[in-house]
């Protein structure tokens, strides 16, 4: 009688059905994921921009515009 082959012994084989199944797994969540609701950070709700000068002149040196400047040296 021959003796059952043990998991050890052969190197296991990928069928073509394990891949597919694979990759039609992949492609669900990621079409769920893409139709989730996206949430957004607490952050973006905290920052609220300034009001307008009451006399014009409305530009600030701001921190990023400094980087800029800064980033812009030849």
């Amino acid at each position: 009688m021959k003796d059952a082959p043990r998991s050890g012994d052969q190197p296991t084989r990928l069928s073509r059905r394990t891949v597919f199944a694979g990759a039609t797994t992949v492609g669900a969540l990621a079409a769920a994921a893409a139709v989730l609701p996206r949430v957004e950070s607490q952050d973006t709700a905290a920052t609220q921009t300034k009001p307008a000068p009451k006399r014009g002149g409305g530009y600030a040196l701001s921190d990023h515009i400094k980087h800029y400047y800064s980033t812009a040296r030849i």
